[in-house]
This record gives C-alpha cells, sequence and structure tokens, in this order.
C-alpha cells in the first residue's frame, strides 16, 4: 500500500504494478465487495484514474474498482521509449496488472483507447470478462476525430491557476461539453491536469505519447476491431456514444449492436467525445449494464 487519497466521501488506496519491461504503473483501488467482479476502468488516450470519479461516487463500495493510470499518465511512471506508447504494450502492462492483483474475472469500463483495450483483452481471453462498457468507442474510428485528436495531443501548455486552466478547456471543448458551466469545467481541469515542478499547472501525461501519431501513416493505421469487438458476444455490453461525437458515428453504433444484438447501446445528449459518468444518463445505464453480471 503506497499510500491514499479520499474523492468526495470515496476512499482508495494508491497501489502499484510492475509493467514488463520495469516501469511502475499506478491505479486507484476503490473496496467493494469479493462476491462480485470488480471494475477494471481503462481511461482514454490523455486521461488518468481520475477520470473515473464520477462512477466511483455512484458505485464505489458496492464494487471494488481498479482505475489504471496507463504508462505515462497520471501517478505511473514515463516510457523510455516513446515506441512503446502503442496499444499493444498497454494491453501487455494491464495482463500484468491482472496477473499481479490475481484478477481473474472482472468488468472492463474503456474509454476511447481503454475501451479498445478493452475489445483487445476479450480478443486474447473472453471467458475473464463479465460485462464490458465501451465509451463512445467502436471498431471503427471517425476519421475527423482521429485528426482533432492529433492536432491537439502532445501540446505543452501551462497556466498559473486553475481557472486559467478550466477557461482553457472551455475555449478548447466547449463544442463537446456545450452545457458546462464553470464548476464543471473546473472540475475536468482537476481530472486532465496537475502541478508542475514550477508550480504551474499542466495535462498530467507525458507529451511523447503523442509521438505514434506523428510517424507515417501513424494516426490512420488500424487493424481490423470488429473480431475483437464480436469477442465480447455472450455477456452484458453497453456501447455508450456522444451525440455529438467526432469518433464514434452513430452509424457504427447501429451496427455494433445489430452485430451483438445483446448489447445496449446509450446516446447522451448534448455531449461529444467523450461521456464522462458524470451524466446521469450514462449512470443510469451503467446500473442497468451491472445488473445484469452474475
Amino acid at each position: 500500500m503506497a499510500g491514499s487519497g479520499t474523492q468526495g466521501t470515496t476512499d482508495y488506496e494508491d497501489r502499484f504494478w510492475t509493467s514488463p519491461d520495469g516501469l511502475k504503473l499506478h491505479y486507484r483501488d476503490y473496496a467493494g465487495p469479493d462476491t462480485r467482479p470488480p471494475l477494471l476502468c481503462l481511461p482514454g488516450l490523455t486521461r488518468n484514474a481520475r477520470d473515473f470519479e464520477g462512477l466511483a461516487n455512484r458505485f464505489a463500495g458496492e464494487w471494488r474498482m481498479i482505475c489504471v493510470d496507463l504508462r505515462g499518465r497520471g501517478d505511473s511512471e514515463y516510457a523510455k521509449d516513446w515506441e512503446s506508447y502503442n496499444p499493444l504494450t498497454y494491453l501487455a502492462d494491464i495482463e500484468a496488472l491482472l496477473a499481479q492483483v490475481g484478477m481473474r474475472r472482472f468488468v472492463a469500463i474503456g474509454t476511447s483507447l481503454g475501451g479498445l483495450l478493452t475489445m483487445l483483452l476479450a480478443a486474447t481471453n473472453a471467458q475473464r470478462i463479465a460485462g464490458a462498457v465501451l465509451n463512445d468507442i467502436g471498431p471503427v474510428i471517425e476519421p475527423e476525430g482521429l485528426e482533432r485528436i492529433r492536432s491537439y495531443v502532445g501540446q505543452m501548455r501551462s497556466f498559473p491557476t486553475w481557472m486559467h486552466a478550466a477557461r482553457a478547456l472551455e475555449e478548447s471543448l466547449g463544442d463537446i461539453y456545450p452545457d458546462y458551466t464553470i464548476p464543471e469545467w473546473l472540475r475536468m481541469a482537476k481530472r486532465l491536469m496537475d502541478y508542475t515542478g514550477n508550480e504551474r499547472i499542466a495535462f498530467d501525461y507525458d507529451m511523447k505519447i503523442a509521438e505514434p501519431f506523428r510517424q507515417p501513416g501513424g494516426e490512420t493505421a488500424s487493424p481490423n476491431m470488429w473480431p475483437a469487438f464480436e469477442a465480447l458476444a455472450g455477456r452484458p455490453v453497453l456501447a455508450l456514444r456522444g451525440a455529438l461525437s467526432d469518433i464514434l458515428s452513430d452509424a457504427t453504433l447501429k451496427v455494433m449492436c445489430a452485430r451483438l444484438p445483446d448489447a445496449e447501446g446509450v446516446t447522451i445528449t448534448r455531449t461529444g467525445h467523450a461521456p464522462t459518468f458524470d451524466e446521469p444518463a450514462a449512470l443510469d445505464a451503467v446500473a442497468r449494464l451491472l445488473a445484469k453480471v452474475s
């Protein structure tokens, strides 16, 4: 046990595991009963374990929650080689976590990149997955959304105060969360950013995670993910989509639900990429999924 923290009245332990190449990686461990499979929460490209605070406020205590900082994010060590910032390395890191924690069965909840990792976990061994939430991601990623991500990831910006950080997020993400007020932008800033060594506030990830996007074809090359998605058949699946998303199209969501007829597709209004699990409709959808998990 390396330490502890509190979000609201929800307690968690800061814990660590070791990657196959020797990095010290971090996760938040929210306690819950051993009689249910834990929720394995995997964040998006530039996000971290704090992204699941809304989910923890609703479900921690009833369910154990393991909220991961991927390598190069949050309190996890930065990679020595930027080429390791890729989905197969992240997958190997998660496999090491599962082995070190002894987690044989779990509910995977993945946002964006975390949803891709959820599908890859299913492709390698679906039997361990008791249920899955794919948050604004599917087997087809819209090129417009990829180009938008490529345009901002890895840009080093810092701010003197949290209000400056919140205003900058409002300016850059206002189209994605059009109804957010300043308190909500402040909440998002504190999830996405942290203090740097010079007491400035900056995004809480290694800027080198952008390097794979800068390589020729790096932003477009992708395997056929439909078989990995279809490996989730036979268990509860929730596919969340932001109505304003430029990553997951409504057409792709419809095909996903057609290919897995038992999956529930839910669209969150007035939200882009990606829903944050602070939305009541998203939390209610997760509750319906968890009610189906045996």
